[in-house]
């Protein structure tokens, strides 16, 4: 085939909507439309929004369960308004959202539901881990291996499985955002 020129160059190839790609679509040839096997499901909502006064180029924020929000310090969570309406009734809170400017003032935004949990006032550090396997348990706290017991999230995670691995986060004073692995 390479002698009479039928090979050939590796394709290239681009989404249809490649300006509306949000993070983690990456264009390549794994994509549905090339081997029929689907993505994991990054967002649960998607928009794209006009937001003229927002004067960063990305933004991170949690919509906890009241609606309220929390963002880093340098955003300004009264700009956010335009982004979680966008979201409107696709999602309800409480919910990680990543917006994303993609020119001039449109933003596309993409959110994904999270679990939000109150622990006790006294629950030190920012990360947890959490993880139960063969009857074996044990805590991580902000790296360091700590001792002790967070019955709450114990509870939480065995309440799904008794063999997990659970992540908590904190998001801010006593709410943290938890994931659960079933192991």
């Amino acid at each position: 085939m390479r002698e009479g020129g039928l090979t050939r160059e590796p394709l290239e190839w681009e989404p249809r909507h490649a300006g509306l790609r949000l993070a983690g679509d990456v264009g390549a040839l794994d994509s549905v439309g090339i081997t029929g096997l689907h993505r994991p499901r990054e967002w649960d909502a998607t928009a794209a929004v006009e937001v003229p006064e927002l004067p960063a180029d990305e933004v991170v924020f949690v919509a906890l369960p009241d609606g309220s929000l929390v963002a880093g310090e340098e955003v300004d969570k009264g700009l956010l308004a335009p982004l979680v309406g966008a979201l409107g009734d696709d999602l309800r809170p409480p919910y990680r959202a990543r917006g994303v400017r993609r020119h001039g003032d449109v933003w596309a935004v993409g959110a994904k539901e999270i679990e939000v949990v109150e622990l006790r006032p006294d629950v030190e550090g920012n990360e947890l881990e959490l993880v139960s396997r063969g009857g074996e348990r044990s805590l991580t706290v902000d790296g360091e291996r700590a001792f002790g017991s967070i019955p709450q999230l114990e509870q939480l995670a065995a309440s799904r499985s008794p063999e997990y691995a659970l992540h908590a986060a904190r998001l801010e004073g006593t709410l943290w955002e938890v994931r659960i692995s079933v192991l």
